[in-house]
């Protein structure tokens, strides 16, 4: 896990960066190695952002599905938190979800061939 080789200027930046360490602090990079370590590491990218089939992300799914609620419908913690698991799992394809959302059409064509009767 070496470092990329540095410029004289950016070798002397280290070395004030880590001189203006505190002693406490320094142990991360003691234990790491002062060679090893790269004050100038670029950070991470955030997790891209992950949108369904309709360019919509998980939030924008979940707040569109709880304006669709109506009004006087119970919806407790259990509830929202169910349908985030399951918003979130669609979105991300999870094969888990999709025999969940499968059961649920069946389920509800069911329900309805039911009625018929």
């Amino acid at each position: 896990m070496a470092v990329s080789p540095l410029t004289p200027e950016e070798e002397a930046q280290k070395r004030a960066i880590y001189e203006s360490i505190p002693p406490r602090r320094r142990k991360f990079i003691d234990k790491l190695g002062y060679d090893n370590w790269d004050p100038f590491q670029k950070p991470f990218e955030p997790i891209d952002m992950r949108i369904d089939t309709t360019k919509r992300t998980s939030q924008q799914l979940m707040n569109d599905f709880i304006k669709s609620v109506p009004a006087g419908t119970a919806t407790g913690t259990d509830y929202s938190a169910g349908a985030w698991e399951m918003c979130v799992g669609v979105v991300n394809n999870a094969e888990r979800f999709r025999g969940m959302y499968d059961f649920v059409l069946w389920y509800s064509k069911l329900l309805e061939n039911d009625k018929g009767l």
